[in-house]
């Protein structure tokens, strides 16, 4: 993968088990989707999600002052069973090394609480890389469609308080502020404007999602 290039990179469960079966996984998750962006990792992520606030706190604040990370995180969404990113890498072999720390430390941290051994995500991760404009805008809104697309939610307006999706950080619905949203919204006079472009897509790709499964069964 090119340095300075945006890959949508994903991946799901073995056979498509669940990888995620709490609230508590999805955050555990994030927290080490934030953490492990980083080039410079002062000790484990189980450590500093037990030391102070303060400590916390200081690590996030000398990080962004460094400016001093492996990929830039456009867009993301937790699925029961997969995952979706839009990242950026600015370092060589930056979503490589990210994604590698990120799935692992995962892993580990279910089986400890599963008690079993063994991986969780199928094989390698998936990383396809963003060629247009055209290509970034209809990924991202791809990305942010996932819960309505996979009926983990039921209607567009769902879609908005998804909280392990980052589209409610680009509607401005919560206080989260991690994603490098300008690339995309920059390309909108108002976030209101985004949200009738991803959801305007929303029935359409649904309906795809439908045909796919007929054909697989058909198979």
């Amino acid at each position: 993968m090119a340095t300075g290039e945006i890959y949508h990179v994903f991946n799901r469960g073995i056979s498509s088990q669940p990888t995620f079966f709490d609230n508590r996984d999805f955050q555990r998750f994030f927290n080490a989707t934030i953490y492990y962006q980083n080039c410079q990792l002062p000790m484990k992520l189980s450590l500093f999600l037990t030391s102070s606030y303060e400590n916390r706190e200081k690590f996030i604040q000398e990080s962004l002052f460094k400016n001093d990370f492996l990929v830039e995180n456009l867009c993301y969404c937790l699925m029961p069973n997969h995952f979706h990113f839009l990242l950026k890498q600015l370092k060589e072999g930056g979503i490589s090394r990210f994604i590698s720390n990120l799935t692992n430390s995962y892993t580990r941290y279910l089986n400890a609480k599963k008690k079993r051994n063994g991986p969780f995500f199928q094989g390698r991760f998936k990383a396809v890389r963003i060629e247009t404009n055209e290509q970034l805008l209809h990924v991202s809104r791809y990305i942010h469609l996932n819960p309505l697309t996979s009926y983990v939610v039921k209607e567009k307006v769902d879609l908005e308080n998804y909280i392990y999706s980052s589209l409610p950080e680009y509607l401005g619905k919560t206080k989260r502020d991690i994603c490098q949203k300008e690339i995309i919204l920059d390309q909108f006079k108002v976030k209101e404007l985004y949200k009738e472009f991803v959801f305007n897509q929303a029935d359409y790709q649904r309906e795809l999602e439908v045909i796919k499964h007929l054909v697989l069964e058909d198979n």
